[in-house]
């Protein structure tokens, strides 16, 4: 059963939304969802591996942050109901939709078998997460067309 939005579920999300806005979060937000177009998991494997690179710190600072978000949906603290609402989610949805596809070869090449495991796990505990990230999964494979182009 979905956990009932309260003002506290409110509150927690005004604060994420302020941890974003933070000039770093928004440079790796930034590079995360506009310039980072991975066409397979070599593509994700070689900015992970590239320790030290601003593109490494933009992926290490971007996922970090919203796998804390999933694990506080995956453990209760925060409603998946009000979090995967229109409008809310949609950045850790469209960011993870970007590897979701590499994701096993990702885990298995890196050894690294919890990756995205919480991201993974809150979106598949919503009907409305699953459902949302079918539609950007799809718009992603569209504009990763694009850009591949």
């Amino acid at each position: 059963m979905p956990k009932k939005p309260t003002h506290a579920d409110a509150q927690l999300i005004l604060q994420l939304y302020e941890l974003r806005r933070e000039p770093e979060m928004r440079k790796a937000r930034d590079w995360s969802t506009m310039k980072f177009w991975p066409q397979n998991a070599d593509d994700c494997i070689k900015v992970a591996t590239a320790m030290g690179t601003p593109e490494n710190q933009h992926m290490r600072q971007v996922n970090s942050y919203w796998d804390m978000v999933a694990a506080f949906i995956v453990n209760g603290v925060l409603s998946d109901e009000l979090f995967f609402s229109p409008g809310v989610g949609n950045e850790m949805l469209f960011v993870f939709a970007k590897v979701q596809p590499f994701l096993r070869e990702i885990r298995e090449k890196t050894q690294s078998p919890m990756a995205f495991v919480n991201v993974e796990k809150a979106i598949s505990k919503s009907k409305s997460g699953k459902e949302r990230f079918a539609m950007i999964l799809k718009r992603v494979e569209g504009m990763r067309k694009t850009m591949k182009s």
